[in-house]
């Protein structure tokens, strides 16, 4: 009885937290269809915002280690869950890259829009576009957050960083901002959070809300110079500080170019 009374008040709270982010995502195309240019860090602003709500609307209870940089920088961050974006989005002003088909989630796909979220194919040969809108968002001196593992895990590993999305970070000279993020239940490695398979986005946030509340483990690591290394060289960096950050361990793993 008592968990079905958490569950629907976690529902409700957090239909109440998507209603508002309705508002704030019709707003801003308002001011946009007013002709208000530069409204991208207006965007991240008010995404933050929104995302440490969404986050509390969550059942996680949010620890950050370390700090994070002033300067402008190309976050990269093992990826576990869609979770894994409301979490860190809270932390700081942040554009976000993702696949192409969150674009298309009713609800959450257009709030992504709206919050300056760029959109990528696997394997649809668009890697050029994307890599002009990287360019585009770190050039404007904009943090912009990325997962270049390309896909999700369930926690236990880290898969290879594909060093090609750090292509404009490194023709830039952005640093770049490692990131690791951890779920934990009871100690040990969450089952529940990892967003992977075939599971869809509505079966996935039941088992969430029905669930105890967990930990997350949110690492902010060293940032990591670009200046005359490759991107490969930097790909490598970043992988191993998260892999350190996460198991203590580091592998020998060659990269995909």
């Amino acid at each position: 009885m008592l968990k079905s009374v958490r569950f629907y008040s976690r529902v409700a709270r957090l239909l109440a937290v998507i209603g508002l982010g309705l508002v704030l995502a019709a707003w801003v195309s308002v001011l946009e269809r007013l002709g208000r240019r530069q409204m991208m860090a207006t965007r991240q602003r008010l995404t933050r915002w929104f995302l440490a709500r969404l986050t509390g609307a969550l059942p996680f209870h949010v620890r950050v280690s370390g700090r994070a940089p002033e300067r402008p920088m190309l976050w990269v961050s093992n990826h576990v869950s869609w979770t894994d974006i409301p979490l860190i989005g809270a932390v700081a002003p942040l554009s976000f890259l993702s696949k192409a088909e969150v674009r298309a989630w009713p609800v959450a796909g257009w709030l992504a829009h709206k919050a300056g979220t760029l959109f990528i194919r696997r394997g649809s040969g668009d890697s050029g576009l994307v890599g002009q809108q990287l360019a585009r968002h770190l050039g404007d001196g904009r943090h912009l957050l990325i997962f270049p593992e390309g896909t999700t895990t369930d926690g236990s590993l880290l898969k290879t960083f594909h060093s090609r999305l750090l292509t404009s970070a490194v023709e830039m000279e952005v640093p770049v901002q490692p990131v690791a993020i951890r779920y934990l239940r009871d100690g040990q490695r969450d089952e529940i959070a990892p967003f992977i398979g075939e599971d869809d986005l509505l079966s996935h946030l039941v088992r969430l809300l029905r669930s105890d509340r967990a930990e997350v483990e949110i690492q902010l690591l060293d940032p990591i110079p670009s200046e005359g290394l490759s991107r490969t060289a930097v790909s490598q960096k970043a992988k191993s500080a998260v892999q350190r950050a996460l198991f203590g361990e580091e592998e020998d793993e060659a990269l995909a170019a």
